[in-house]
């Protein structure tokens, strides 16, 4: 959950919820998603920017790095 303070967003506090799912993650990996996803939200960058990050497979095209305080690790299935 991401506090009305948080530079990322506006308004009433909100809560959002993400799931991942992958056969691994790198370092830092969700958090870089979740923060590349509210520049989305936030109208920082385009939907169609997504699918470009992820093929481009470089960390310099996504966005910030969320912070960790609100984000889980809610199962790992093997």
């Amino acid at each position: 959950m991401f506090s009305c303070g948080h530079p990322w967003l506006v308004g009433p506090t909100r809560v959002l919820s993400i799931t991942l799912e992958a056969d691994s993650f790198l370092y830092q990996m969700a958090r870089i998603i979740v923060g590349t996803l509210l520049e989305v939200g936030a109208k920082r960058r385009e939907p169609e920017d997504m699918a470009r990050i992820l093929e481009a497979q470089d960390r310099r095209r996504a966005g910030r790095t969320a912070p960790p305080q609100g984000l889980y690790l809610w199962d790992v299935k093997y």
